[in-house]
């Protein structure tokens, strides 16, 4: 869980058992690797005071956060670091090393309330429309990303699909979002209909490249030749390795991955990424639209057309409907700026 060697063996210790904590749980690559930079940061800065972990109190922690709002970091990043403080502090206490975490009475600082980027229907029409449908790689996409927008899907959700998922006679999916936490979200006729066109003619051909690298060329010879065609990173990058849930899933037994890559290996988030912006690009739409994006036009578009929150929040898996209510913000936001637009007195 991140490079600790310069640290010193109590603070190493601690920051390893939540590392293995974390792997217990399955958490995703990218909190350990998060969390793993941000506790050595603050186990430097500790150890600088001759800190140890179990001498950490409320005091102390409140004396960091306020020194990194200082640096002018801004309020997300520092919300992110406590967390990773808050569960390397929970650990501890878990494993009975400490009586209570000190990160529990520091409060999380007030974040701006920045609305989600949202797509209009016709943006999201136009992006869709403009993925072609001439080749197994365009075929994926255009199934793609008419799934992520038809069902609210996350970028890890996205890759972690498997062929059993879709449910072709219930017009469902079958999702497995953050905490393990299974749903069922009504898929559109129009994202189905892609889906079968990608597993009729470019599926086949994507999961033969990989049977062809399995039995001739080596498999690191066939992820640098993905990468290649792709613009995807060979593997050990940020996007792509071996811990990817899809990996771990088709590794482990579960039914392959839906959307496999140009070698017939299942996706990472940086390679649907990368594929939507190279989209967005191509439809003349502004940059910066991210999987995340299409998710919440997903949502924000039901809630447009009738759709109650429970449903909405249902349908993204989220824990608490006030989560979903940031949509509500969304739609009072356009709301307002249509009567600035269009009534004489506003």
């Amino acid at each position: 869980m991140g490079e600790v060697a310069s640290l010193k063996d109590d603070w190493r210790a601690a920051i390893e058992l939540l590392a293995q904590d974390l792997r217990r749980r399955d958490a995703a690559s990218r909190t350990s690797r998060a969390y793993a930079t941000d506790l050595a940061q603050f186990a430097e800065w500790a150890q600088g005071r001759g800190l140890a972990p179990a001498e950490v109190d409320t005091r102390e922690l409140r004396r960091y956060v306020a020194q990194l709002s200082e640096r002018g970091l801004r309020p997300a990043s520092t919300a992110r670091k406590l967390a990773a403080l808050r569960a390397l502090f929970a650990s501890q206490r878990e494993h009975g090393l400490i009586g209570q975490s000190p990160a529990d009475l520091v409060a999380t600082p007030r974040r701006g309330s920045r609305l989600p980027k949202v797509l209009r229907a016709r943006e999201v029409g136009e992006l869709l429309d403009a993925i072609p449908a001439s080749d197994p790689l365009q075929l994926r996409d255009r199934a793609m990303f008419e799934l992520a927008y038809a069902c609210g899907l996350r970028a890890e959700e996205i890759v972690t699909l498997g062929l059993a998922d879709v449910d072709h006679d219930g017009e469902q999916l079958r999702i497995e979002g953050k905490g393990r936490k299974t749903r069922l979200v009504p898929a559109g006729e129009v994202a189905l209909e892609a889906v079968r066109a990608y597993l009729a003619r470019g599926r086949p051909e994507l999961a033969s490249a990989a049977d062809a690298a399995d039995g001739g060329d080596s498999r690191g010879a066939a992820r640098l030749r993905d990468a290649r065609a792709e613009g995807d990173p060979p593997k050990g990058s940020r996007s792509g390795g071996s811990s990817s849930p899809a990996r771990r899933r088709v590794a482990a037994g579960v039914p392959a991955a839906l959307f496999l890559s140009r070698s017939g290996r299942p996706l990472g988030t940086g390679d649907v990424r990368r594929r939507l912006t190279l989209w967005t690009r191509r439809a003349g739409l502004p940059a910066g639209t991210s999987p995340h994006a299409l998710r919440h036009s997903f949502a924000t578009h039901l809630l447009d057309g009738g759709a109650d929150l429970r449903s909405i929040q249902e349908m993204l898996g989220h824990a608490s409907v006030s989560t979903t209510q940031v949509y509500t913000r969304v739609e009072s936001a356009r709301l307002r700026g249509a009567y600035a637009r269009s009534h004489p007195r506003a």
